[in-house]
């Protein structure tokens, strides 16, 4: 379909603008080496990835946020994975060409995030997102997606109608704040995606290459 070009872009991080599977999956597999365990394979950590600890602890352990022992691996995951960020992260191939002819466009761009600020504030400088127009992290605002708060703080932050936004992420969470919010929505089919095929979403648009923003904006 036919999208209004925006004012804005924003994205989520994990999955969409940032390659950072490789150290989430670094973060759990050092858990199960601890226990004398093997590691659970790369391919099946990286769709969850988006999902962060939640995802990775139930694949990794089989253990879900409500059942014991959840708290203590999820302590444990998000310290081995601060103490290493950027080892192996990058920026998916494209996003940098990608921002840089939005900011020739004048399109302004920001983040909106999940992570916490714990992991964004110096995650983003180290893997060349320094220049976002704005951070929202999963704790900036009292929600987090699905919710639409974070998205709406982002509009306001970048001085844009939440109508004039489009929204882009690689999980059916960022669709569903998208739209909540007012905003046209994107899903990244280069991310991780979870195990729910993107084009079941309901996205007003589904891409897999970030380049391919740019010709859709000019549609």
């Amino acid at each position: 379909m036919s999208l209004t070009p925006p004012r804005a872009i924003l994205f989520d991080l994990d999955g969409t603008l940032a390659d950072t599977a490789p150290d989430l999956a670094a973060a759990v597999n050092q858990m199960r080496a601890a226990r004398g365990l093997e590691p659970t394979p790369y391919e099946q950590l990286r769709p969850v990835a988006s999902a962060g600890a939640r995802g990775l602890i139930g694949v990794a352990f089989g253990v879900k946020p409500d059942e014991a022992g959840y708290e203590e691996l999820k302590t444990t995951f998000l310290n081995n994975y601060a103490a290493a960020l950027v080892v192996k992260s990058s920026l998916f191939e494209g996003v940098p060409s990608m921002l840089e002819r939005l900011q020739q466009n004048g399109v302004s761009w920001g983040i909106v995030t999940n992570k916490a600020s714990r992991f964004t504030d110096p995650l983003v400088p180290q893997i060349g997102l320094g220049h976002a127009g704005c951070i929202v992290s999963g704790d900036t605002t009292p929600h987090s997606k699905p919710h639409p708060e974070p998205l709406l703080e982002a509009a306001r932050r970048l001085q844009v109608a939440p109508q004039e936004c489009w929204y882009v992420g690689d999980d059916v969470r960022d669709i569903q704040a998208g739209r909540a919010a007012g905003m046209q929505t994107v899903a990244a089919a280069w991310g991780y995606c979870g195990h729910v095929a993107p084009a079941s979403w309901e996205a007003d648009a589904l891409l897999h290459d970030p380049m391919h923003l740019l010709d859709l904006i000019r549609q």
